[in-house]
């Protein structure tokens, strides 16, 4: 009897809307690497841990940056380490194998139990990098050239990539991805996520907090717009600082926790202050 396919339906932390259940559980059944775009703030990193935390799986997380390369994924030889132990230690530095490390792709396709593999941010590398990704990740297995050992995974891992949405990536990778876009949460979504961080949170303040927060998301001269962790540590400063009332204007109290560039703060010191700087 075939065993049913588990289904995401967030965490007691993580809350999530019918269309992303719907494109992890598609993700799930096919067996497919899950693309998830959106802004920042928007959760798609914290998406891998929700599904580790739901389907009882390890995470392995693979931050990837400008100098990332597929084969970095799969291994690393460890000449310098070697070198250094030729010198200085004790050890049989004929064993090859004491200097291979598995980076996070190759941990995933070792590891005897189903993983969650967490690619994030891949469009920071070049654009070889996603079919390459893909490649790998078709194949399953690996040779370690140095020892001529051969890694062959037995259980095919849960695939979460993340992009910023910072340059345009292959068809080819497209195609073989499920697809999803995280929309910025509207209101009654934030309302909840608010609730699972705050609980107990007085009802006014929450009213005016999010009401505020959602003004400054729609002043079309912010170069970045708050996100929903940077409105969650807002209103942990509020709390400790014992406020009840908000509005926006040149008085509204620690804008620095909701803005990072100082052309916004300026921005909107000059929009509700008449030019004065707005207190951080």
């Amino acid at each position: 009897m075939t065993t049913p396919t588990p289904r995401f339906r967030g965490t007691d932390t993580y809350l999530s809307g019918e269309s992303l259940q719907a494109a992890v559980d598609c993700a799930l059944t096919l067996q497919r690497p899950l693309l998830v775009k959106g802004e920042p703030g928007t959760g798609k990193t914290l998406l891998a841990e929700a599904i580790s935390s739901a389907l009882g799986l390890r995470l392995i997380p693979w931050h990837v940056k400008s100098t990332t390369r597929a084969q970095d994924g799969l291994y690393l030889y460890d000449t310098v380490q070697r070198l250094y132990d030729s010198r200085f230690g004790d050890g049989d530095v004929k064993d090859i194998r004491r200097y291979i490390r598995l980076g996070p792709l190759g941990e995933a396709f070792a590891s005897r139990e189903r993983v969650v593999l967490l690619i994030d941010e891949v469009d920071k590398a070049d654009l070889e990098f996603p079919n390459d990704l893909l490649h790998e990740l078709d194949r399953m297995r690996f040779r370690i050239q140095e020892t001529n050992d051969e890694v062959v995974a037995t259980q095919r891992p849960v695939v979460v990539i993340t992009s910023n949405n910072e340059k345009e990536l292959p068809d080819a990778f497209l195609r073989r991805c499920v697809f999803h876009f995280i929309d910025f949460p509207d209101t009654e979504l934030m309302r909840r996520i608010v609730a699972v961080h705050h609980p107990g949170l007085d009802e006014a303040l929450t009213e005016q907090a999010l009401k505020v927060f959602y003004e400054l998301r729609g002043f079309s001269r912010l170069r970045k717009r708050p996100s929903t962790s940077e409105l969650i540590d807002w209103i942990a400063v509020l709390k400790a600082n014992g406020l009840k009332s908000l509005k926006l204007d040149e008085n509204l109290p620690y804008l620095g926790a909701l803005l990072k560039k100082e052309q916004d703060l300026l921005a909107v010191a000059e929009a509700f202050g008449r030019g004065r700087r707005t207190r951080a």
